[in-house]
């Protein structure tokens, strides 16, 4: 049958409908004006199916690219801002929190050497009590007297006390200005730190966004691919295609299927590394 082949000719040279129906009524037309009926008749059996199997096709490659949009719009959307990201893996960074902690030891650090000069100041209290046996004995030429006394005591004392240590004195400008300068050293470590924790979350943000595509842009040509190398199996099985034309073909569709799962890897690293650096999923 010429129709079928013309049709098959048709969809493989040119690919699209338009061309199709150019050539098929260009076929019918060198057939006569007079006998496009008759022609029409007699290959309607094979011209129905075909049309409509080329209908549906259209149908279901424009339902199937909607679709595609619309999940790969739906995965745009649902992937978080940069702000929101950026904000999580610092709340959550443990060398950040580390810093922070730092910084609260360095103020507690200043704050003691501030007040450190009123150790020279300081009032002392002492109190004592206890019993008080008292033995003594008196002898003379009449005889001997002997006298056992026991009191009980409450004694206790209170003072004032005020130093002044020379090297306190002359040091305490430098221990203050010492714990004023570590203190802000904590403080810039804690902030460089939140600087290459935003920086390096923008490059993996990108690096995503990046590879997202990436990967979209190989699973469109994968699946090119998987339709192409059907149409040269059916050749080659028809014995249209040459062997070796049939193996640079199977070739090229390997080396697209693992150049999509190389970027597919990719893709899933990088997002799992943000993921949990962020501590949360961002879509699934």
């Amino acid at each position: 049958m010429n129709m079928p082949i013309i049709l098959r000719e048709t969809i493989i040279r040119f690919g699209t409908i338009s061309n199709l129906f150019y050539v098929l009524f260009q076929h019918c037309f060198k057939k006569g004006q007079y006998k496009i009926k008759v022609y029409f008749y007699y290959n309607m059996k094979h011209i129905v199916p075909l049309l409509l199997m080329l209908t549906l096709t259209v149908f279901s490659v424009n339902v199937t690219k909607a679709q595609s949009l619309e999940n790969d719009n739906l995965e745009e959307t649902q992937m978080p801002s940069l702000k929101v990201i950026i904000d999580s893996v610092v709340n959550r960074n443990a060398m950040l929190k580390f810093r922070n902690q730092n910084i609260g030891v360095k103020e507690s650090t200043l704050a003691s050497e501030r007040i450190y000069w009123t150790r020279n100041f300081g009032i002392q209290a002492e109190s004592k009590y206890g019993n008080l046996n008292n033995f003594s004995t008196n002898s003379d030429a009449t005889g001997s007297t002997t006298v056992l006394t026991n009191t009980s005591q409450f004694n206790y004392t209170v003072g004032l006390y005020l130093k002044f240590p020379v090297f306190d004195v002359i040091n305490r400008k430098h221990q203050v200005g010492l714990a004023k300068i570590e203190l802000d050293a904590a403080r810039s470590m804690a902030q460089a730190q939140e600087d290459e924790i935003r920086q390096t979350v923008i490059k993996m943000y990108q690096d995503l966004l990046l590879k997202q595509k990436i990967l979209k842009i190989k699973s469109k040509t994968l699946g090119d691919g998987r339709v192409n190398m059907q149409m040269v199996e059916k050749e080659f099985r028809n014995g249209t295609v040459p062997v070796a034309e049939y193996v640079r073909i199977t070739s090229i569709a390997a080396n697209v299927e693992v150049d999509y799962e190389f970027a597919k890897s990719e893709f899933i690293t990088v997002k799992k590394l943000l993921e949990d650096m962020a501590g949360f999923t961002f879509y699934q």
